[in-house]
């Protein structure tokens, strides 16, 4: 996918009104027209799935005082009914549902499925509204159902390429992790060390119930899987002790260091033994 082709909407919505140029207003049909508010359907495209109660109230309360201010951004519905899907905005149509409004100010683009999801996720990114969850669900969507690479989303999104692919691995961790990702108990600072770990969602459970940080939970991280490999090194070294115990028939010890070094240590009790070690060494 050629992501050039969609730099002008990886600026945001800013892009499709008042000061845009000429080939992104192209994009716009209608402008600040006034439609019933049961003419409006929900983006199937939006990435943002959990809107708070508390901010939807605060909003409406605007919206009784002072109206809707910026017209909300959506497209002709697919089927033809003459009705519309919300394009970006659909916190302020909800909150308007509530505010009593019968009629409420859209305008109306000419947007591709791509193009829909791509300001959906721009706008909702730039004012910080989605969780890591549905930001990376959000690219998910880009790169599986349209066909863009990380390169890409990140010219889109003016984000760094190791922000996308590190935020699309948040969608490995187990399921009780993304939990706490989408709720906002956890952050992705957070989680990113725990990506791939077995028990994810033990240090997860520890991350907060102590409240830990980011750079608390990597060196947690980095420790816990030093012991571990430590461990099972231990265990593949005494293994490899009681096989050559058993090939000379004498006492072995091997110490090996963290860097891979140590030493191997053979046993005799008489000097029989002893020829015995010397002919196995210097056998040609």
């Amino acid at each position: 996918m050629n992501a050039s082709r969609k730099k002008g909407l990886g600026r945001g919505l800013s892009a499709l009104f008042g000061d845009a140029p000429s080939e992104e207003k192209s994009k716009v049909i209608n402008q600040s027209n006034m439609v019933a508010i049961a003419d409006l359907s929900r983006n199937p495209y939006q990435p943002r799935q959990n809107f708070k109660e508390e901010k939807l109230e605060e909003l409406a309360n605007s919206i009784r005082k002072n109206g809707i201010i910026q017209p909300i951004a959506v497209r002709y519905s697919k089927s033809g009914s003459g009705k519309y899907e919300i394009v970006a905005g659909e916190r302020r149509w909800l909150a308007a549902q509530r505010a009593g409004l019968n009629k409420i100010p859209v305008t109306v683009l000419d947007l591709s499925d791509v193009e829909s999801l791509e300001v959906a996720i721009v706008e909702n990114i730039q004012r910080d509204d989605l969780n890591p969850i549905e930001e990376a669900r959000g690219y998910k969507r880009l790169n599986e159902e349209f066909k863009y690479d990380h390169e890409s989303i990140s010219k889109l999104m003016s984000k760094s390429r190791s922000h996308i692919s590190n935020t699309l691995r948040l969608l490995t961790l187990p399921k009780d992790v993304v939990a706490m990702l989408e709720e906002g108990s956890l952050t992705s600072g957070q989680a990113r060390p725990l990506i791939g770990i077995s028990n994810a969602s033990t240090i997860a459970e520890e991350i907060v119930s102590k409240n830990y940080s980011a750079r608390k939970v990597e060196y947690l991280v980095r420790n816990k899987k030093s012991k571990n490999e430590e461990k099972k090194l231990d265990t593949n070294i005494l293994k490899t002790q009681e096989r050559i115990e058993k090939i000379l028939g004498l006492k072995v010890n091997i110490i090996n260091k963290r860097n891979n070094s140590g030493k191997i240590t053979i046993q005799y009790k008489d000097l029989d033994q002893f020829e015995l070690i010397s002919d196995l060494l210097t056998k040609n």
